[in-house]
């Protein structure tokens, strides 16, 4: 039996994947060195195809680390001497949020009822404020902030930096990067490839705010923004990286673009809109997130009637898994991904299978 995996992250790996990951083997791409010429190659096809398929603009630099994780502390040390703002919307934007707190900062959270979205009111945010933090998609509550959301701060307070969670929602979003300054992801999610790569999309203004806090405290020894961007123009990493992980990153992001980013998005927007009118008709399912403006895409909560694990355990012995609540809505709440490798077809397998047994 054929095992589909709509959880969110690690997800159903992109349908190339295979192929990639036995040519990668065959030319003994794991065991390469990170200063060699031929990682070098392998650094470029995966920023050319990145900086094409995301239309990110001259300014950005395309940085590698170990995980999305890694890079809320890197943002906070490098980035922020005393404040920044947070918009939080579910359990992983409270966690960038904990975060900076840990790191010693002093951080404003602006607090969302879980299954909805901040309410943006520039007015709200301190003069005072270095960056300002969102999550434009909530993966444990399903909740997407609106971009024009995202835009209106830039607008109103454009000395701030404005950071971008984008880790399970590209490369769905159209995001405009001359509107913020920095965005991340993680690749187990949006591209459908192995977990352990993280991928950091850093403009200008991020280095030179780097480097000059750099000349009053630490901004950290490891994966600090200078010490990436030294690498970084010569295709490298600072440190041994997941070389594999990136050569995968390169290869689909590559199909990615053969298929188009907008048949991507169209294709992505069909299968929501089938998933949130079976669920809106079905006894079983009602959406976590009531605003229509306000529910993801990419990664759709349902809350369900019966008991979630007894509906996800059915699902699995037809072989589809669907990813359950997260935290303390794990017996609560149903999640499904809807990445670019899930197909139209499955989709339509999926709610077949969810109106059968239940």
């Amino acid at each position: 039996m054929k095992q589909i995996f709509f959880t969110p992250g690690p997800a159903e790996l992109y349908f190339t994947v295979e192929g990639h990951i036995k040519k990668a083997l065959t030319e003994q791409v794991p065991s390469i060195s990170h200063r060699s010429a031929r990682f070098q190659s392998i650094f470029q096809e995966a920023e050319e195809n990145l900086r094409n398929l995301l239309s990110l603009p001259n300014n950005y630099y395309i940085f590698f680390t170990g995980s999305a994780t890694e890079i809320w502390e890197r943002i906070i040390q490098n980035l922020v001497a005393e404040r920044s703002y947070h918009y939080v919307n579910g359990s992983f934007s409270n966690r960038f949020y904990k975060i900076a707190e840990e790191l010693g900062r002093s951080p404003v959270i602006q607090k969302a009822e879980e299954g909805s979205c901040a309410v943006v009111d520039p007015e709200k945010i301190p003069s005072d404020i270095e960056l300002v933090a969102f999550t434009q998609n909530e993966t444990s509550t399903g909740a997407a902030q609106p971009l024009d959301d995202i835009y209106q701060v830039r607008q109103s307070h454009p000395e701030a930096i404005i950071a971008v969670d984008a880790v399970s929602t590209l490369p769905y979003i159209p995001l405009d990067y001359t509107q913020v300054d920095t965005a991340y992801f993680s690749v187990q999610k949006g591209f459908g490839l192995p977990a352990g790569l993280g991928v950091w999309l850093v403009n200008a203004r991020c280095l030179a705010k780097a480097e000059q806090l750099a000349q009053q405290q630490s901004i950290g020894s490891y994966h600090s923004l200078p010490s990436l961007l030294e690498k970084a123009r010569k295709h490298q990493t600072p440190e041994t990286p997941n070389v594999l992980g990136i050569y995968l990153l390169a290869k689909v992001v590559s199909d990615m673009l053969g298929k188009g980013i907008d048949v991507i998005r169209n294709e992505t927007k069909f299968k929501a809109g089938m998933m949130y009118q079976t669920l809106s008709e079905h006894d079983n399912f009602t959406p976590f997130v009531k605003k229509a403006e306000h529910q993801s895409r990419t990664v759709i909560v349902t809350e369900t009637r019966k008991p979630a694990q007894e509906i996800i355990q059915k699902l699995q012995e037809s072989g589809l898994f669907l990813g359950s609540g997260y935290g303390h809505f794990k017996d609560k709440h149903v999640r499904i991904a809807n990445f670019p490798t899930h197909s139209r077809e499955q989709f339509i397998q999926l709610i077949d299978k969810m109106n059968a047994i239940l």
